[in-house]
C-alpha cells in the first residue's frame, strides 16, 4: 500500500529547479510499514547475495577507505546492530526489483514528478536501500544516471558540487562507466568552498543535477535512506558515450575528441558500445576494482574478519 501523495510541499519553484539545482523536498515514504526495523531485518536475511554491497569506510577526516565484504550468517537484526557500531554501510541494490512494495512507492514518486515537471520522463528507474553507521561517510563521487536521495531514518549532511570542471571531468565519467567505483575521482578540500551543503531529516528527499559530484556524512545516528536512480533517452546516450570514450582512452590510448550524443560519430560509438559493454576486458576491469575481502564477525558484533583469515578458519 502506498500513501495518497508522496510529496507534501511541491511548488512551482521545485518544478523549475528539478535536475537543474540541488533541491530538498518533503515526502511521506518514511511512514510506510516496509521501512520498519522488523521488515528491514527480514529483507536483509533474504536478500540475494549478488544484489547487495557491504562497505567499510574510513571515519570522518581520515584517509579514504573503501573495502567490500559480506554479511555471512548473521540475522538481519544482527547486521543492523553491527552497522550501528560504526564504519559500515549496507546497500541493498535495486530493491525495487526484489520487493514490490518499494517498486510501488518509487513508481508513484516518479509519476508525481512527471506530472509536475514539464517534459520530465524517466521510463527506467530503480532504488536501493542504504543502512549506514552513525559515523559512516560516502566519499566524493559522481553517478552516471539521474539521482535522488530519500531520507527515512537518521540525519545526513550532503555536499553537492558543480557538475563542471574541475569538479568533474569527462575522463572521470569514462572511468566510472568502465569500472563502476564512483568514488575513484580526485577531490581537493577547497572544493567544499563551492559546494551546496544540505542537511536531510526523515521525510526529506534531495535531488541534484546530472553528474554533479557529491559526498555524504552521517550526523551521529544510524541512517536508513533510499538511493533513487533514473535514466531517460538523453542520459542513456550520455552513458553510451562515456563507456565508448573510456574504452578508446584506456584500452587503445586514444583521446576522444567528440562528446556529441548525436550524428554519425555517436552512431559509430553506439555500435561499438554494443560490442564492447560485455567484453572480457570491461568485465575484468570491473571485477578487479571491487574485491570482496571481509566478512562480518559473528562472535564480535561490529567487527570484521578478513576473508582470507575466515577461509582458513573454515578450512
Amino acid at each position: 500500500m502506498t500513501p495518497d501523495r508522496i510529496f507534501t510541499n511541491w511548488d512551482a519553484s521545485h518544478s523549475e529547479r528539478w535536475s537543474r539545482q540541488p533541491i530538498r523536498l518533503e515526502h511521506t515514504m518514511h511512514k510506510q510499514p516496509a521501512f520498519s526495523m522488523d521488515d528491514l531485518a527480514r529483507l536483509i536475511e533474504t536478500y540475494p547475495r549478488e544484489h547487495y554491497s557491504l562497505v567499510k569506510t574510513g571515519a570522518k577526516g581520515s584517509r579514504r577507505v573503501w573495502r567490500e565484504g559480506e554479511i555471512g550468517n548473521l540475522s538481519g537484526r544482527q547486521v543492523i546492530d553491527a552497522i550501528s557500531r560504526g564504519g559500515l554501510w549496507l546497500n541493498l541494490r535495486n530493491v525495487t526489483a526484489i520487493d514490490r512494495r518499494y517498486r510501488d512507492m518509487i513508481d508513484q514518486m516518479f509519476g508525481e514528478i512527471a506530472a509536475m515537471v514539464p517534459g520530465f520522463d524517466a521510463p527506467t528507474h530503480q532504488a536501493g536501500i542504504l543502512i549506514s553507521s552513525p559515523d559512516a561517510q560516502v566519499d566524493y563521487h559522481a553517478d552516471l544516471p539521474g539521482q535522488g536521495l530519500v531520507q527515512i531514518v537518521g540525519r545526513k549532511r550532503v555536499y553537492v558540487y558543480p557538475s563542471t570542471q574541475p569538479f568533474i571531468r569527462p575522463e572521470h565519467l569514462e572511468s566510472i562507466a568502465l569500472s563502476d567505483p564512483e568514488v575513484d575521482i580526485p577531490y581537493e578540500p577547497w572544493y567544499d568552498w563551492h559546494a551546496k551543503v544540505i542537511d536531510l531529516e526523515p521525510g526529506q528527499m534531495l535531488n541534484w543535477p546530472l553528474h554533479a559530484p557529491y559526498r555524504v556524512e552521517n550526523l551521529d545516528t544510524v541512517n536508513i535512506s533510499m538511493t533513487v536512480s533514473y535514466v531517460n533517452d538523453e542520459i542513456r546516450r550520455a552513458q553510451i558515450l562515456h563507456l565508448t570514450n573510456g574504452f578508446l582512452r584506456h584500452r587503445f590510448g586514444y583521446t576522444p575528441r567528440s562528446r556529441s550524443t548525436r550524428g554519425a560519430s555517436f552512431f559509430a560509438k553506439q555500435v561499438m558500445q554494443k560490442l564492447l559493454r560485455d567484453s572480457k576486458w570491461v568485465k575484468r576491469e570491473r571485477s578487479v576494482r571491487r574485491p570482496i575481502d571481509f566478512r562480518l564477525d559473528e562472535r564480535d558484533p561490529g567487527s570484521i574478519v578478513d576473508l582470507s583469515k575466515a577461509t582458513l578458519e573454515i578450512a
